[in-house]
């Protein structure tokens, strides 16, 4: 097959009329149709090439997908800025040369792979597999989808040096990824990014065998037994079976078009669940996911359906997944009959209660000092305040569970017990048997506390948050975004702000509101520490500045690093003895205006 390829390749190019004079972009489009195997891809950058379209060969073929913490991420299509066959093998090999070299037990313990239900991703997953084989490195192939989740599971599990999800999670159906675990469990974190980026950009040209498939027969397939453990290690879970059996809960479940329906519906009937109504038109994977136009549980209308299926079955409580599983979302009927969807946040506030109070329930020795909680920059301080009454820790990290899936594995080598991470993008890391959010455990999580609080306290799960905010003080979030393609603009906004009154100052209040601690992640700086560093990361190449005021508020705002978007998030923390929820969120209301009027005024209007 190769063969005849590039020699057609060869004389496409060496006629000076199909070149565009720009050495750079001739070379890459030289590079690209002798490496390309893949004929719908190779085809078009060769029909580009000969209608000499140069600025969309310079659009496709002028940069390259870089690899990060997240692993890579894109739209899938033709050329090295897009996610195809060529770009998968490309990064395969050079993670492998990176393992190679990091992990000299590589070629005894493998590693495993796995994929979604999106457009192409069994095959990358089986281009990826390859080039590990090709390499003598043992490959775990799982023969059909799986969730997200399971990879890291069966990192831990089966003793592997990394693992590899073929994966866009909640992205849009044209985009694909790779995302990259190592024997921790955990997702990479930087430098490991940067080493991967160098090792893939020095094995470029596809290895012998690269496009072949004789060598998965050397895979070996462990899915059956990795989900039979799966479902034991949640079982585990489980507070009190025979309560789940005689419970008339009414569960509706939608896999949002993803890969869990068959994986949560089993275990929801394995821990003793009986009325379990699936969202037919959204049960079975799809990658074209026909009725959402964003397949992510978060955004608005997204749980319509669920909502409407549920009506129908009688359902009091929705659980839902994004495509990969890795997130949870839960909606609960009240006895008004309306629908409250739960912010990440809240459901983050009443998992962590749950877990506190059935870590109290359970295990009688592991002292409150030796808990942990663990939630992102971004997300409710709720469990730091419930942590400074019950006397368990709470740790803040940068956003992403690169960062607290790496924290949890630090804390647990130590001897420390952590119960939770969170972020209010409904992630949720119920337990340390997987270092990554899962969203089918913390479904299962949802499903029996609401079984519980219902039989032990005659509360819902919304009463029951009332109950935690009645207990440890109203808690309530703020959260947005303002559209930013001007990134001199987004640069000049953030430079104001840390230069409010001379070089290296910030604002001392906004309004009437006063500013008692600024942390700038840009520059490393936090008014709070004696010697003024910050204790997280910090990244000259990105924006990330948090006030906290007097009134128990914080305000974070921050650059994204995958939108045109400057984002914000803000909580008011207020004190257990104001009950006035309206109140409270009116001056979390007041905080947010000033911050648009007085700092943000250039920006679109925020969303």
């Amino acid at each position: 097959m190769s063969k005849p390829i590039l020699s057609k390749t060869k004389s496409l190019l060496n006629d000076n009329s199909h070149l565009s004079g720009d050495q750079k972009l001739d070379q890459a489009i030289n590079d690209y149709l002798q490496w390309d195997q893949y004929q719908e891809t190779r085809d078009f950058i060769k029909k580009l090439t000969t209608e000499k379209d140069w600025p969309k060969l310079r659009e496709l073929l002028g940069s390259r997908l870089q690899f990060g913490t997240a692993g890579i991420r894109g739209k899938m299509g033709p050329g090295f800025s897009r996610l195809n066959d060529l770009v998968i093998i490309q990064t395969s090999q050079g993670v492998a040369k990176y393992l190679l070299e990091y992990d000299d037990e590589i070629k005894d313990k493998g590693i495993v792979i796995g994929y979604d239900g999106r457009h192409n991703s069994k095959r990358f997953a089986e281009r990826t597999a390859v080039a590990f084989l090709s390499r003598n490195i043992p490959v775990y192939l799982y023969s059909d989808l799986v969730p997200t989740p399971f990879i890291p599971f069966s990192v831990k599990l089966l003793g592997c040096s990394a693992g590899i999800m073929i994966t866009a999670s909640h992205n849009p159906k044209n985009d694909n990824g790779y995302k990259l675990y190592f024997g921790n469990g955990a997702q990479i974190i930087s430098p490991h990014d940067k080493g991967i980026q160098e090792a893939i950009l020095s094995h470029l040209e596809p290895w012998e065998g690269a496009w072949k498939r004789d060598k998965l027969s050397l895979a070996v397939d462990k899915l059956p037994e990795i989900e039979s453990l799966f479902y034991d290690e949640v079982r585990k879970r489980i507070c009190d079976r025979s309560l789940i059996e005689s419970s008339d809960l009414g569960i509706t479940y939608t896999a949002m078009h993803g890969v869990s329906h068959k994986y949560m519906t089993c275990l929801l009937k394995l821990v003793g669940f009986k009325k379990i109504h699936p969202v037919a038109e959204q049960s079975a994977p799809d990658p074209e996911f026909p009725t959402v136009p964003f397949p992510n549980p978060e955004e608005k209308g997204a749980l319509d359906l669920s909502i409407k299926s549920a009506d129908s079955s009688g359902s009091t409580l929705i659980l839902a997944n994004d495509p990969d599983a890795d997130r949870c979302a839960a909606a609960e009927k009240q006895p008004n009959g309306k629908w409250k969807v739960f912010t990440g946040n809240e459901l983050g506030q009443l998992l962590g209660a749950w877990l506190w109070s059935e870590h109290l329930r359970k295990d009688k020795t592991t002292l409150a000092k030796n808990v942990y909680m663990i939630g992102s920059a971004v997300s409710s301080k709720f469990l730091d305040t419930m942590a400074k009454v019950e006397g368990f820790n709470f740790i803040e990290t940068l956003t992403g569970f690169k960062w607290m899936g790496n924290k949890a594995d630090e804390l647990v080598k130590e001897g420390k017990k952590v119960l939770l991470a969170f972020e209010e993008a409904i992630g949720y890391m119920c337990g340390t048997h997987i270092l990554d959010k899962d969203g089918i455990t913390a479904s299962i999580e949802v499903a029996q506390m609401a079984v519980w609080y219902k039989k032990h306290t005659g509360r819902t799960l919304a009463q029951q948050l009332d109950y935690l905010y009645d207990k440890y003080g109203i808690h309530c979030s703020n959260n947005g975004y303002f559209f930013s393609t001007n990134q001199e603009l987004t640069k000049t906004v953030f430079n104001r702000l840390s230069n409010w009154g001379g070089s290296h100052s910030y604002p001392a209040s906004l309004g009437s509101y006063k500013i008692v601690r600024v942390r700038d992640l840009n520059r490393g700086y936090d008014t709070n520490e004696s010697d003024k560093r910050a204790r997280l990361p910090s990244d000259s190449s990105s924006y990330m500045l948090t006030f906290y005021f007097s009134n128990g508020a914080w305000l974070t705002i921050r650059t994204s690093g995958t939108e045109p978007k400057v984002k914000y998030y803000s909580e008011m923390c207020a004190a257990p003895d104001i009950k006035d929820r309206n109140k409270v969120e009116k001056e979390l209301s007041q905080i947010i205006d000033l911050m648009t009027k007085e700092w943000l005024s250039e920006l679109a209007s925020p969303k």
